[in-house]
């Protein structure tokens, strides 16, 4: 935006269409999810792109170092206030003008000079679905601030104390978002599921968790070199060792890694099994798809042992789209999800 160019202007140039944020601007922020959002039928489509857009647009708030952590912190409790439906006036625009240069990533940056009108969509969604995204949200943001709140200084090595600091942290990123998914299906599809809406937003939660973790771990290296270690403090000092010590002395971190790793696992499994009890073949395509993934993310992580801290460790774009083919060839059979689980697993 040029300096004499006004809010009111550039409020009316980014204003985006919906069929534009749940399509290229999806696309291009969500890589391999938006391809889960796209088998969901309409009615479960939008709600979860939104909430998708919105999550991701407060993530990339809270990211953009190019901002103290106070100044971060305070852009995106206004970003939170306005999801939960807080009137703000010119301030989500102008927040748009101050963040969207700071982006490099194109995608991002589009992204953020859209949230008005993802907010504006937020406002015109049917009750249900405006209350579960508000709802998830509260809890993503909640997680978002207290990252940022625990990690604000990049030059001083942090780590979280207890193992209940981390599954808080992964269950208010992800965990939600798990039970956000669950608790919208049972509103919108009939007979989603051979279990009942307890059972399923547990393992939903779980599975969520998961998803989050396997993030953790494939970051580590990179997150302990900026500063931030998700891995417990006591955890550590029962091992005789320093959060600093990690990088240096990978091999004897090892058995934290390994437990973490672990538990990681036994999310995907919550999640492979949340995907076989879905009624219908396409929804549970696209529950499963994200567990496959994180199953051969896991098989990498194992494989690479202490040298990943030193890796970006990714599945690759051919074996994704082997993942989606072998999927769709299949229609979703629940014997198939179980072989490709195991085969990716190892």
């Amino acid at each position: 935006m040029s300096a004499a160019e006004a809010p009111a202007d550039y409020e009316k140039k980014s204003a985006v269409s919906k069929s534009a944020l749940r399509g290229p601007i999806l696309r291009q922020v969500s890589r391999s999810f938006y391809l889960s959002i796209f088998l969901l039928p309409n009615k479960l489509r939008n709600p979860v792109a939104l909430g998708y857009l919105l999550a991701r647009a407060s993530d990339t708030i809270a990211d953009t170092a190019e901002l103290p952590t106070e100044l971060r912190m305070e852009k995106l409790r206004l970003l939170a206030r306005a999801i939960q439906g807080e009137a703000l006036g010119d301030v989500i625009v102008d927040l748009s003008v101050l963040l969207s240069p700071l982006q490099k990533n194109e995608s991002e940056r589009a992204l953020i000079e859209s949230v008005q009108s993802c907010l504006d969509w937020l406002k015109q969604s049917q009750d249900f679905d405006r209350a579960e995204v508000r709802a998830v949200l509260e809890k993503i943001n909640r997680g978002q601030i207290l990252d940022l709140e625990r990690f604000g200084d990049p030059k001083r090595l942090v780590a979280l104390e207890t193992a209940a600091d981390l599954d808080e942290y992964t269950y208010l990123v992800a965990g939600s978002a798990g039970e956000f998914w669950t608790r919208l299906c049972f509103r919108h599809l009939r007979k989603f599921s051979t279990r009942g809406e307890p059972e399923m937003l547990e393992l939903g939660k779980r599975y969520g968790m998961g998803l989050q973790l396997i993030n953790i771990l494939r970051d580590a290296g990179a997150d302990l070199r900026a500063g931030r270690c998700y891995f417990p403090n006591e955890e550590i000092a029962a091992a005789a060792m320093e959060a600093s010590q990690i990088v240096r002395e990978p091999q004897r971190f090892q058995p934290i890694y390994r437990k973490w790793r672990e538990k990681a696992e036994q999310g995907m499994k919550a999640g492979l099994e949340y995907s076989r009890e879905i009624r219908n073949r396409r929804i549970r395509i696209a529950t499963v798809l994200p567990a496959l993934i994180g199953a051969r993310t896991l098989a990498l992580l194992r494989e690479a042992g202490a040298t990943m801290l030193h890796r970006h460790i990714k599945v690759s774009r051919k074996e994704v789209r082997a993942i989606i083919s072998s999927l769709t060839l299949s229609m979703g059979a629940r014997s198939r999800l179980d072989s490709m689980y195991r085969e990716l697993s190892r």
